[in-house]
């Protein structure tokens, strides 16, 4: 069993109204823009994952052709990594409510997760710590903020690369490799992202790729909320943060989620109602570290901490953090996407 699942089991989590009071306290705390925490304690398509081959891109100022391929990895002080050795904590912005990805374990009350333990991995490199970290939840559809205002030294949430958000932030390699996919009650007649989406009420969150996705195929779905200009009505369809998604679904006030298929397994993996629907996501995307931009000898700092977590094989930290937590309800993965650098 893994830690995962056997605090998730000894907490009463699994059963639909076991976790709608357990997303609901969550929802409550992602509403927060930024939330102060506790200080520190592959392959569905694309190339192939465990590759430790890179290849370099040439750079082009004009377009955005491959956003996935992001500066080279490098040990290099330079003002950023200054910045944060001066403070001596690395501020990172992250979920606490992503079962399996940056979660608050209600037994230790301290953050766990995919996404937590390369955050450790990154203040272990850059400060000689692990535990060197103030964490800041912040929702979905803060995280570009988060960076632009300072709020936060990096975003590690899993967040996709993608052209749009690279002319708005400064993206690492890619860590992990996720898909669009359709999450709905079992009993549903909805069997995937296609036209037994017609007519139900699906949500999604605001600034998410699955949004962005629904605005160019919606099958018939109804995914956007329409408010007469007198009414001061709370959305239900596009929400701030994607667990809020996970709350009305179980209440009934939609039909299914369109969402990253690694946060949905999470969520299947806690509530035996749901599941993923389709045999396979209806994307391929990257997750990648978010920097502001501009902030390259961060980046490079975190590819070179990426260069190091993705070696070794089975026994590579990458490796060891996706079968604690990843691997029951994503299974077989071999190994982490292949790092793409630009060429100068």
């Amino acid at each position: 069993m893994t830690r995962a699942k056997g605090w998730a089991a000894r907490s009463g989590l699994r059963g639909w109204g076991g976790v709608t009071g357990m997303a609901v306290a969550c929802a409550v705390t992602a509403s927060l823009t930024l939330l102060p925490l506790a200080h520190g304690d592959g392959t569905y398509g694309g190339r192939s994952a465990g590759q430790e081959a890179t290849s370099a891109v040439p750079a082009r100022a004009d377009t955005c052709k491959d956003p996935e391929a992001s500066v080279p990895a490098s040990t290099d002080d330079g003002p950023s990594i200054q910045k944060i050795r001066e403070r001596g904590k690395l501020i990172a912005g992250v979920d606490q409510n992503s079962f399996q990805w940056g979660y608050r374990n209600p037994e230790s009350r301290t953050l766990e997760g995919f996404d937590i333990d390369l955050v450790h991995a990154i203040a272990e490199d850059i400060l000689g710590d692990r535990d060197a970290v103030i964490f800041r939840a912040i929702p979905t559809n803060q995280r570009i903020a988060a960076l632009e205002n300072g709020k936060v030294d990096v975003v590690v949430r899993t967040m996709t690369i993608n052209c749009k958000r690279a002319g708005q932030v400064a993206f690492s390699t890619a860590y992990f490799q996720a898909g669009q996919q359709v999450l709905a009650p079992k009993e549903s007649g909805i069997d995937g992202y296609n036209e037994s989406l017609k007519g139900k009420r699906v949500c999604t969150a605001e600034g998410s790729t699955a949004n962005d996705a629904l605005k160019e195929k919606s099958f018939g779905a109804v995914f956007e909320d329409v408010h007469d200009e007198t009414e001061q009505d709370e959305d239900q369809l596009t929400v701030p943060n994607q667990l809020d998604c996970l709350v009305r679904l179980q209440l009934g006030e939609v039909d299914a989620v369109v969402t990253d298929n690694a946060l949905a397994a999470g969520q299947a993996a806690q509530d035996p109602a749901v599941e993923l629907k389709g045999d396979k996501p209806f994307t391929t995307e990257y997750y990648g570290v978010a920097a502001k931009l501009g902030a390259d000898d961060l980046v490079a700092r975190v590819n070179h901490v990426l260069d190091g977590y993705r070696r070794g094989g089975a026994d590579s930290p990458w490796m060891k953090s996706y079968r604690t937590w990843l691997a029951e309800g994503l299974p077989g993965i071999e190994g982490p996407p292949a790092p793409k650098y630009r060429s100068n």
